[in-house]
């Protein structure tokens, strides 16, 4: 596998070496040519030659092009996915066992799946569902869910009532709260969240009081300052096992990284 080729010792040097791979392929193919011209020392007229050259090969062998960045790509995505392990393990505590996050799932599973979450993002609502799904169709999942409210007030109003929620009322009643709070389309006013209150049989003036407190704030704080060093930058961000997944991910995807994740 390409990955397992780079050492991290490469990492520094990699991307600057993808800057010159079209070039060294394109050379590559008329490498005869420049043996005999010393490229340190081209004249004019031996770099219009070249240039000439070059142009006439990439016009009869234009799938070069596609190759070469096909290369690249592949390349850069060895490289990313070294530099997401590095990152995942240099933040194993922090990512897996914060003490302070919610738990879900399968409690015991052999893998765990991780999601920053913002309750007013679209693409977050599309996703419960699929993990809901995953999580019914591989029973040996552990789910964690990191508050993560970038997207203005009512996401950070939301994110501190869910964690109110999880502070008072523990798990269970924080897993239906975030349930509910996935399909809020209304703006969470003070109306709204004592309506959710009611209907999971809290007291609506404890979880506002409890909104406000330190131990709400500073989960927040940690979880951004995490994300900060996993360079997250948008919801929803997964880490399944030892892997990112950026954005949207369909439930397939899900079931063969998880799969993939245990056979290391």
């Amino acid at each position: 596998m390409i990955v397992d080729q780079i050492t991290c010792s490469e990492l520094k040097f990699g991307k600057i070496l993808y800057k010159a791979l079209l070039t060294s392929v394109l050379l590559f193919a008329f490498s005869s040519m420049v043996i005999a011209l010393d490229l340190n020392n081209l004249t004019n007229a031996d770099r219009e030659v070249l240039q000439k050259e070059i142009r006439r090969y990439i016009l009869e062998n234009p799938d070069i092009i596609f190759e070469a960045a096909d290369l690249v790509r592949k390349r850069e995505a060895a490289i990313e996915i070294l530099e997401d392990e590095e990152l995942i393990k240099s933040n194993y505590e922090e990512i897996f066992y914060d003490n302070y996050s919610y738990v879900g799932g399968n409690l015991d599973g052999d893998i765990t799946l991780v999601e920053f979450v913002d309750y007013k993002c679209s693409y977050c609502r599309k996703a419960a569902e699929i993990v809901r799904e995953l999580l019914k169709e591989d029973d040996n999942i552990r789910f964690i869910v990191k508050e993560f409210p970038i997207l203005g007030e009512a996401s950070l109003t939301t994110s501190k009532f869910a964690i109110a929620v999880k502070n008072i009322g523990g798990s269970e009643k924080y897993k239906l709260a975030h349930e509910i709070l996935l399909t809020l389309t209304a703006e969470p006013n003070e109306i709204y969240l004592r309506r959710i209150a009611t209907e999971l049989k809290l007291d609506p003036n404890e979880l506002l009081k409890e909104m406000k407190s330190d131990a709400v704030l500073k989960e927040i704080s940690r979880t951004a300052e995490l994300a900060q060093k996993l360079q997250i930058s948008g919801t929803p961000t997964f880490i399944l096992g030892g892997q990112f997944l950026r954005g949207f991910v369909p439930l397939e995807m899900l079931l063969q990284v998880a799969q993939s994740e245990r056979k290391k």
